[in-house]
């Protein structure tokens, strides 16, 4: 079996982002996260910043009240239905979107005071790639920074439903665990001193994460945005009850009078330019 995923992988071809589901799903632990890349970046009053798979928009929000009223933040995105979304998101404000795949920005050399990715630089065919060009569009001595999800282990709100969507779809896993494809540390350094940076930082950042029931964390899987649901989503019935009972039996141990109570660790790197 195989799942037809839009540019991207988050969104559906064709369809309209459903912000709120994807903000259940993904946005609302994305975000825990975005200060520490601001940090990383060095964003500062006035800048002119790049946020590469900016999706909805969950790093450009934090973004913008820095920047503003003098400074700007294009947002790239090779999916239009994000860019629909971050748009609408943001209109009236210091925000402008353009359609481009990140391995490829269609920005001379040197432009940008910051270039964010905020857990999109795993799903790129070609991290090294993407990673270059973030650098290339960068002005000399300003940072790029990135968050990425770490190990499957250490992420289990997505790493449970990874492996019980593989043992379903077997043919789909170098997909499903794409989220967890850049979590050695040492390797994505590596990536970074590869194209061109120094002054390279790799931090771990951890947040608790809880939901009040498994019922409040299966609802986002069942509504079909991101990778993993739309996986989800494909499969005929009787896959999708397996599927839901294997990752309620590997996540009871986080249970705790009825809530799901797990750490969620993710990688911040930064490198200048």
């Amino acid at each position: 079996m195989s799942v037809s995923f839009g540019p991207g992988l988050h969104a559906a071809a064709g369809r309209r982002l459903d912000r709120a589901a994807y903000d259940r799903y993904l946005g609302r632990w994305s975000r825990l996260f975005v200060p520490a890349v601001l940090a990383a970046a060095e964003i500062a009053p006035g800048h002119r910043v790049l946020d590469v798979a900016t999706g909805p928009g969950e790093a450009a929000a934090m973004a913008l009240p820095v920047v503003q009223p003098a400074g700007i933040v294009i947002g790239a995105d090779i999916s239009a239905p994000m860019l629909e979304a971050a748009t609408a998101r943001f209109a009236g404000q210091r925000f402008a979107a353009v359609t481009s795949d990140g391995q490829g920005l269609p920005f001379r050399d040197g432009v940008f005071d910051a270039v964010l990715c905020q857990l999109g630089l795993m799903f790129f065919p070609d991290p090294a790639r993407g990673l270059a060009e973030f650098r290339r569009v960068l002005k000399p001595h300003h940072r790029a920074a990135v968050c990425v999800i770490s190990t499957a282990e250490r992420a289990p709100i997505w790493g449970v439903l990874a492996e019980a969507l593989s043992r379903q779809i077997p043919d789909q896993r170098d997909v499903l665990h794409l989220s967890f494809a850049l979590s050695d540390p040492v390797g994505l350094a590596g990536l970074f001193r590869a194209a061109g940076f120094r002054e390279i930082r790799v931090t771990h950042e951890t947040h608790e994460t809880a939901f009040p029931s498994f019922d409040d964390y299966w609802a986002p899987v069942e509504e079909a945005t991101g990778v993993m649901p739309q996986a989800y989503r494909a499969l005929p019935e009787p896959q999708r009850r397996a599927v839901q009972q294997e990752v309620r039996s590997r996540l009871a141990p986080f249970e705790s009078t009825g809530r799901l109570i797990m750490s969620l660790e993710m990688l911040i790197a930064t490198g200048r330019a």
